[in-house]
């Protein structure tokens, strides 16, 4: 004869205590928390980091423009790795003409592999000064994606530490509970017969 365990701690039961139950509410709980409300979590985070990036990549668009120009003097050198970046490792001079035919020349980040001689895509804000380009789409993308990751991870995290912590407080509540019980009965089993 088989008996029926899934979900003993729901049925009426002699031997259900109350910390049985509170333990199934709170792993009914846990659940719905890590599978249902920690993905909103992450997806809500996630569109607004989105929108809040693409807000900044398009006012950084607007606040830059580009220029093609040519690497001039010396072959490109290395940046230290403290001002450097990863996309454009080397600084050399580049020389370009402004839509009012004059000509201008600045130090800037090239790519790898860049030679004296070689056309690069420069960027420049609004004072000249040579600047990173802005972000693209996949950059926005990405940054929505980690942020959402992020945040449902540590919503998660919290629901488990929470689950942890009550999962201490009630054994140590069961614990109290079988001495209190141990205590009524205990003499009655320890006594010797006579």
């Amino acid at each position: 004869m088989r008996t029926r365990v899934c979900g003993w701690r729901w049925q009426r039961n002699p031997l259900r205590r109350h910390s049985d139950v509170v333990e199934a509410w709170a792993v009914l709980v846990v659940a719905v928390l890590l599978f249902v409300v920690a993905p909103l979590v992450g997806v809500a985070a996630g569109l607004r980091a989105h929108s809040q990036a693409g807000a900044l990549a398009a006012a950084a668009r607007a606040s830059r423009h580009e220029v093609r120009a040519q690497v001039i003097g010396d072959p490109p050198r290395r940046v230290s790795a403290v001002e450097g970046d990863r996309q454009n490792p080397y600084r050399a001079q580049v020389r370009w003409t402004e839509p009012g035919k004059v000509t201008r020349t600045a130090w800037t980040r090239v790519p790898a592999g860049t030679r004296t001689g070689d056309t690069v895509s420069v960027w420049f804000d609004a004072q000249g000064r040579p600047v990173a380009p802005p972000p693209d789409d996949t950059a926005v993308w990405q940054h929505s994606v980690t942020i959402g990751v992020c945040a449902a991870g540590g919503t998660a995290a919290v629901v488990l530490f929470g689950h942890a912590v009550e999962r201490r407080i009630a054994l140590r509540h069961r614990m109290a509970e079988w001495e209190r019980e141990w205590a009524e009965t205990g003499p009655r089993w320890t006594q010797p017969r006579t």
